[in-house]
């Protein structure tokens, strides 16, 4: 358990610098490109393509991020916690919430893999394949399903757990 914890703790670190280092690149990008308008001094003709390499990147990653660490907007517990008082009964509320984002996250994963795959084309100016641009999008997938997978346990542990102490006794 102390090297998943270990792996949590660097995934979420690369990504939270990841997605941090793209913030900036993107901010510094559009700033350059606001005061290009004004003060024409180069040509940003390359922007577009970069822009849409670092956004998203920052999304994607970012929502992965989150995920990691369950701050993503969810229903939450205030549902669970308010209406339901037995704890097996929250656990299975939340259970079901967790298969259903489980879902989601496969869905999202299977049609981004799939884009990124068939993805043939190269952007304009620097010919970069757009399957490099997409490939944050699968990627980011494949980690919202390992820890919604990650967070169903969560949940199912605390019902096996009562169950084999019912059974014991």
């Amino acid at each position: 358990m102390a090297l998943l914890r270990w792996i949590d703790r660097m995934l979420l670190i690369a990504l939270k610098v990841l997605t941090t280092t793209c913030f900036v690149i993107v901010t510094l990008l559009v700033t350059a490109n606001v005061l290009v308008r004004f003060f024409p001094v180069a040509s940003l003709h390359w922007f577009d393509e970069i822009i849409e390499l670092f956004y998203a990147c920052l999304v994607f990653y970012g929502a992965a991020a989150l995920w990691i660490s369950r701050e993503h907007i969810s229903v939450g517990d205030w549902i669970g916690s308010k209406i339901i008082k037995n704890a097996t009964g929250r656990h299975l509320y939340r259970m079901v919430l967790e298969l259903i984002v489980l879902v989601f996250t496969l869905v999202f994963f299977y049609y981004a893999l799939r884009l990124t795959a068939l993805a043939r084309d190269v952007t304009n100016v620097f010919a970069i394949p757009k399957s490099v641009l997409y490939s944050c999008m699968p990627v980011a997938g494949a980690i919202m399903v390992i820890y919604s997978i990650r967070n169903i346990a969560v949940e199912i542990i605390p019902l096996m757990n009562r169950k084999t102490k019912a059974g014991t006794t």
